[in-house]
């Protein structure tokens, strides 16, 4: 699992709790704050806007979504495949 975002934005940050209260494995990429320089968001989502949330082939771009999303998987208990608990960041 993958978050893609910048660290002053705050749907990130709801994200990034949400993922951690969840306990789930994640690499974490901060992003340019400038979305023109986004390149990776946009060879994974197909636009420059964050958070955006990678788990095998599901790519959600949508806030709600990505927090609907972790509940779901929280809920069946069932993390997604290869993660733990904890996160992984890079730039």
């Amino acid at each position: 699992m993958t978050l893609y975002h910048t660290t002053w934005c705050p749907e990130c940050a709801l994200v990034r709790r949400k993922l951690d209260a969840c306990g789930f494995r994640y690499e974490s990429v901060i992003v340019p704050d400038l979305r023109p320089l986004r390149r990776q968001v946009y060879e994974v989502s197909g636009q420059y806007y964050v958070p955006v949330l990678v788990d095998g082939t599901t790519v959600l771009t949508e806030t709600e979504e990505i927090l609907a999303y972790l509940d779901t998987l929280s809920q069946s208990k069932q993390p997604p495949a290869g993660t733990s608990q904890g996160s992984a960041s890079h730039i």
